[in-house]
């Protein structure tokens, strides 16, 4: 791989909790996405999303995410103990039936 080529991508493994530290700025909005999409098809019910304090940038990021993403239900401040505002509690939609072609 030289110094031009793009860098691998990195598997990130799927859990209630997810840390945006290790992302790149410009990565974030694709990766919350891609993560809400497969917590949703894994059948996650809550989430706690970690953007940490900072300036509030990435915080107002990740929200305006979530608020046009159609599988989060609700989402909100995460208590103290839980990261308090560094850090957002998502509640996802119950997934949809697959439809199994049966009448």
């Amino acid at each position: 791989m030289n110094s031009e080529s793009e860098p691998e991508p990195v598997e990130v493994p799927i859990t209630d909790v997810f840390d945006l530290h290790p992302f790149a700025p410009r990565d974030v909005k694709s990766a919350v996405e891609a993560y809400l999409e497969e917590a949703q098809a894994r059948g996650f019910k809550a989430l706690r999303i970690i953007h940490g304090r900072g300036t509030g940038v990435q915080r107002e990021m990740v929200r305006a995410i979530l608020g046009r993403n159609p599988h989060v239900l609700e989402f909100r401040d995460a208590p103290a103990e839980a990261g308090g505002w560094g850090a957002t509690l998502v509640t996802l939609r119950k997934r949809a039936p697959v439809d199994s072609g049966r009448i």
